[in-house]
């Protein structure tokens, strides 16, 4: 009996990735293109680096086969990181918007 260690995994589905990974990649050249600017550009190029990274981890990493516990562990703590920075930069502009309107009130 073999062990899910030892699956092959076919090379089509490798090569459907290869592919989906190119258009992803031409689709994030393609907001440069065409000079898409503002948070527009942004949420773009972070939506489609996650993508691609998420394509990555799961397949070519094997994540895809693993168990939850072990994709919790590795996912929980990065999201938290950004969550806290998240909050952190809304809190130091709050500080600074207040200390700029204190002061510009003297």
């Amino acid at each position: 009996m073999r062990s899910d260690s030892d699956q092959q995994h076919p090379i089509g589905l490798y090569l459907k990735i290869w592919a989906l990974l190119f258009v992803l990649s031409a689709m994030s050249y393609m907001v440069d293109f065409y000079q898409v600017q503002g948070y527009l550009r942004w949420a773009l190029i972070v939506i489609l680096m996650l993508l691609k990274a998420g394509l990555i981890m799961a397949i070519f990493m094997h994540l895809k086969w693993e168990r939850l516990s072990l994709k919790l562990v590795l996912f929980i703590p990065p999201i938290a990181i950004a969550l806290l920075v998240l909050l952190m930069a809304i809190e130091g502009e709050y500080t600074f918007l207040n200390r700029l309107g204190f002061l510009s009130s003297e």
